[in-house]
């Protein structure tokens, strides 16, 4: 027989998109409709129902960007439908390739009772399953006018992504209000030709390609195109013996789950992610009732705790549909954060206030932690999930990579401490997953573990802006079920797939270290206020429950439980994988950059009232010292009255119009630029500085990579450099402590920065403190320090520990990591000397090995700002500020407390009296992370703590309090079956394994 494929393939695309879909509803008549445009912000539903409306029709534009339109749409049904299934066809202007990213609507009874969504892909409403005839229509729709941002030529500048500055132009044309007749045969055929014409381009030549092409030809030749609904029944009998062929006994089984990737901001604001989980929520309950086998899960407890507080309505559905065992609470995290960024204790309340929402509203834990699109995995994660009492992890994210392709879809993933956890990756490499032929086939053809294994899971739904699953999805899931030369669909609960995968994979290849993502690199460094802010108020929450937690024992003073939970939610809520990152719209950042100023406020206030109770009422000076590390003689969580005596012990001479600092610990070289030519460690002699260069050195890149702007730095930007070595002004000064300060001021392109640079008496350690009135665009801003050090590997601080990589380019996996992460500090050593950086606001940074003369040194380079123009057009522009820090002669020890104090400020307070540390410890490498009284309000004490030098250690914790009972606990803050730990007058032994995270619970004597 000839080969007619490619007549038959075409014959079927052009009568399904121009005969049968349209066919799906086979008579309607238009709704009346009328309309109130509201001037601002979005109303409530009961407030926006008892609105005046106005008539309009359709053909009306509608919707300036970021707006809200309400419709009121009326009707009758014929009489001669009855019996038929009615529903309301509704198209706000859609573009069916922007689902989530344009124009969406929520359908409300007129009780207020939400019905379902409208979006690009989901414009129907069902009214009648099978009509009476002549019954009413009543519908009201909240229609938002969101922007499209992300077009079909995208990462173009837009002033569409604040309101401040976006169009009043009117965006959307309402182009149908329908009531249709709904024709579910004809449906149907559409599903069928559509599932079997995208098997067949996946099959390669053989008797089942041809059997389907085949049984297509002799659907459509019974088909009478100008009578589908009348015949699409004898369609679909010419194909039903294709569709009814079993699966093959070795065909690979897809565990389906219902999902929608609700980003909780990114090219919307917070407020809009609020209406867009209602509108998903409420169409996916819907589809629940509609589709028995169907599950639907939703991450993030945040969202949850926006329908509960913002959409009653559909939160009492949702908690139902939760009960019943059908809506899945997934992740166990308060929102999907990122995971680089965020410090430990951070990461341990994402998990804490997630999984206690979830319990406390639904009785529900979950299992596994899902994160489909965080930019990257915090090698320090795994044993935070196990510690948290996650047993599996869920990622599709590290499919991106640009150049190495990961190497496994299930496998363990081992962190820093040794914790492994059980992983997959979807071998279809989405998380809003069509069930399309090609997503189905590459899942199979792809998956690494099927020599012993053969599942994968499909999160199934549009997503990022919401929408979910569709009717469409789940009827080709029917017919995915078992069908011959595809894998094998079903709905299935992520847990029972993961409980499956371990029992087939009982020994499973291990991946050690960060899941580094070889993409989205600059979002270390984007919107640099987002991160300060993050930095600090996560810190100072720590700081506030440590002051407060001893203000309670000590005094019998109030824990202010309601305020800080309200603040960690805050703080959690912003560690959002599109907002710390810094990629969102710019409304987005202008409002976290407040919110962080108002928790920091609040922040600041508990600990003064804290304070305050502890020393009384009087006019000493009394210091506090929050940091986990001794600083000026005061202790963690002691306050000690200090008297400040000037130190002259810093020496400065003169040299070619520079300076020389010399404090008897290091001598400092700072040319008349302003730049670093020697640090000496005068204990060893060891110069820091790489002969003939110089540190501290500002560099400025054209920075414009090949797409995603805020997310992505290209490595070619290495290649455009400018070095700003010209200085407007080059000042000395003397702090009131003795410190030696000189101010370097520098003009370049259309900014200008303005440097301290300060050595105190005793220290090691230079101190930079940076203020950058910033207005570039497409640039990258980045400070540069060759080491005189032969670095094999480069120590980089992470969640209760450090993470190390190798400075070499040896294979395509090192090259790959041109940019890289840090927390406080990145050390550079060789055996017997180190040279550190710390920071208080700085994520990112990169390495290069250097030779000259056959000498190898370091070049470590700060990342510090950028300017891309999308999503927000002014991104860091104005004034933006840094602190960092040179460290000579460092080593693990010495880098993580002077991060930690550059991390934590002291403060005095005027009182009456010193205060004593509530909890201290002993050993080397432990220190403690958290105080703080139990989540759960019983009044225990919970006390946190890490080993932070990587190996073994052992110390004792006292706590200065009457003691009942002390036991470890999950980070959860649950006690642990064999967790009983002996107490000895206020004094527990503990043995820490490297970077073992321990929390310990302890009772109180009444």
């Amino acid at each position: 027989m000839h080969d007619d494929t490619s007549l038959t393939t075409g014959r079927v695309k052009r009568v399904l998109q121009e005969r049968v879909l349209p066919a799906i509803y086979s008579d309607s008549i238009p709704l009346e409709v009328s309309w109130h445009e509201l001037p601002g912000e979005p109303i409530a539903p009961a407030e926006a129902l008892a609105l005046n409306y106005t008539s309009t029709a359709v053909g009306t534009q509608w919707g300036a960007a970021w707006g809200t339109t309400w419709f009121h749409l009326q009707g009758q049904v014929p009489a001669e439908w009855a019996g038929r299934r009615i529903e309301a066809v509704i198209d706000l202007g859609f573009d069916v390739n922007m689902t989530g990213f344009q124009c969406e609507g929520l359908i409300y009874r007129p009780d207020g009772i939400t019905i379902k969504a409208l979006n690009p892909r989901n414009q129907w409403v069902p009214i009648a399953e099978s009509a009476a005839g002549n019954e009413s229509v009543d519908l009201y729709l909240e229609a938002a006018s969101n922007p499209v941002l992300l077009d079909h030529h995208p990462f173009l500048p837009t002033e569409q992504g604040d309101i401040l500055t976006s169009s009043s132009s009117k965006l959307y044309t309402l182009r149908r209000v329908d009531l249709a007749v709904f024709e579910p045969v004809v449906q149907d055929l559409a599903l069928d030709l559509e599932v079997l014409l995208d098997l067949q381009e996946q099959l390669p030549q053989s008797p089942r390609k041809m059997q389907i092409l085949q049984a297509l030809d002799n659907a459509l030749d019974v088909l009478d195109l100008q009578s589908i609904t009348a015949t699409a029944q004898a369609a679909r009998d010419e194909l039903a013996s294709v569709l009814a062929a079993p699966a093959e006994h070795s065909a690979h089984q897809i565990s389906a789950i219902g999902h929608s990737h609700i980003d909780s901001a990114w090219l919307w604001p917070l407020r809009e992610t609020i209406r867009k989980v209602s509108r998903t929520a409420s169409s996916m309950v819907e589809l629940l009732g509609d589709e028995p086998d169907f599950l639907y899960g939703m991450s993030s407890a945040q969202q949850y705790k926006w329908l509960k507080s913002h959409r009653p309505e559909v939160w009492d559905r949702v908690k139902q549909a939760v009960a019943d065992e059908r809506f899945l609470p997934l992740g166990g995290m308060w929102v999907e954060s990122d995971t680089v960024m965020p410090s430990g204790e951070s990461l341990v309340r994402q998990f804490l206030y997630g999984q206690k929402f979830f319990r406390d509203e639904f009785g529900v834990t979950s299992k596994g932690v899902w994160l489909p699109d965080s930019f990257g995995y915090s090698p320090a994660l795994p044993q935070l999930m196990r510690r948290a009492g996650f047993e599996w992890f869920f990622t599709q994210k590290i499919s991106w990579n640009q150049q190495n392709k990961f190497p496994h879809h299930s496998f363990a993933w081992e962190g820093i401490d040794g914790s492994r956890i059980f992983s997959h990756f979807p071998s279809m490499d989405t998380y809003n997953s069509q069930l399309s032929g090609e997503e189905v086939a590459k899942a199979a053809r792809q998956f690494r573990e099927a020599r012993v294994t053969n599942n994968s899971i499909a999160p199934v739904g549009w997503g990022d802006g919401g929408g979910g699953t569709t009717r469409e999805m789940a009827g080709k899931a029917k017919r995915l079920a078992n069908l011959e030369g595809s894998a094998q669909v079903r709905w299935e609960h992520p847990n029972d797939f993961f409980d499956r995968a371990k029992k087939e994979l009982p020994n499973p290849p291990v991946w050690v270290g960060e899941l580094y993502l070889e993409l989205h690199r600059a979002t270390l460094t984007s919107q640099h206020q987002t991160k300060q802010g993050n930095r600090r108020t996560e810190q100072l929450l720590v700081e506030a429950e440590l002051w407060a937690t001893t203000a309670t024992l000590y005094t019998g003073a109030d824990y202010p439980y309601e305020q800080l939970d309200e603040l960690w939610e805050t703080v959690l809520l912003h560690q959002f994988h599109d907002i710390l990152p810094g990629t969102s719209i710019a409304w987005v950042h202008r409002e976290v950059v407040d919110r962080y100023a108002q928790v920091i406020e609040q922040a600041e206030a508990l600990i003064l009232a804290a304070q305050q109770q502890l020393t009384g009422s009087g006019s000493t000076s009394i210091t506090f010292n929050g940091a986990a590390f001794t600083r000026n003689a005061v202790a963690f969580g002691q306050a000690k009255s200090l008297q400040i005596v000037q130190d002259d012990s810093v020496q400065v001479s003169e040299a070619d119009g520079g300076y020389v600092l010399d404090n008897g610990v290091v001598q400092i070289s700072i040319n008349a630029q302003g730049l670093i030519t020697s640090a000496i460690d005068l204990a060893t002699g060891r110069e820091s500085i790489a002969a003939g260069q110089e540190a501290n050195l500002l560099q400025l890149h054209q920075d414009f990579p090949n797409m995603w702007d805020a997310w992505d730095v290209d490595k070619y930007y290495r290649n455009q450099v400018t070095d700003l070595r010209e200085v407007d002004s080059l000042e000395l000064s003397t702090t009131p402590s003795g410190a030696k300060l000189i101010t370097v001021t520098r003009s370049f392109s259309q900014s200008k920065l303005v440097q301290e640079l300060s050595l105190a008496p005793g220290s090691n350690t230079l101190h930079i403190s940076q203020s950058t009135d910033w207005h570039e665009a497409e640039k990258f801003l980045k400070v540069a320090f060759p080491i005189d050090v032969r670095a094999e590997q480069t120590i980089a601080e992470t969640q209760f520990g450090y993470h190390k990589r190798v400075t070499h380019v040896n294979t395509s996996w090192e090259a790959a990591k041109f940019e890289t992460s840090m927390h406080r500090f990145v050390l550079a050593e060789e055996p017997g000397f180190g040279v550190g950086l710390i920071n208080d606001s700085i994520y990112g940074f990169d390495v290069t090995r250097d030779a000259k003369d056959a000498q190898v040194t370091t070049t470590v380079r700060l990342s510090l700002l950028r300017a891309p123009r999308f999503p927000d057009p002014h991104t860091d522009q104005g004034v933006q500020t840094h602190r960092y820090g040179l460290v000579i002669g460092a080593d693990i020890a010495g880098v993580t407390e002077a991060g930690a104090l550059l991390n934590s400020d002291e403060r005095v307070v005027l009182g009456a009296q010193e205060v004593s540390p509530l909890v201290s410890i002993s050993g080397d490498g432990l220190v403690v992370s958290s105080v703080k009284l139990a989540a759960d309000r019983s009044g225990d004490l919970v006390v946190r703590v890490y080993e932070s030098l990587g190996r073994r250690a052992h110390g004792e914790l006292k706590i200065n309090a009457q003691l009942g009972s002390a036991s470890t606990a999950s980070l959860l803050e649950e006690h642990l079956d064999d967790g009983a730990i002996e107490l000895s007058e206020g004094s527990l032994q503990l043995a820490l394994g490297p970077f073992e995270v321990r929390t310990v619970r302890l009772t109180l004597k009444k």
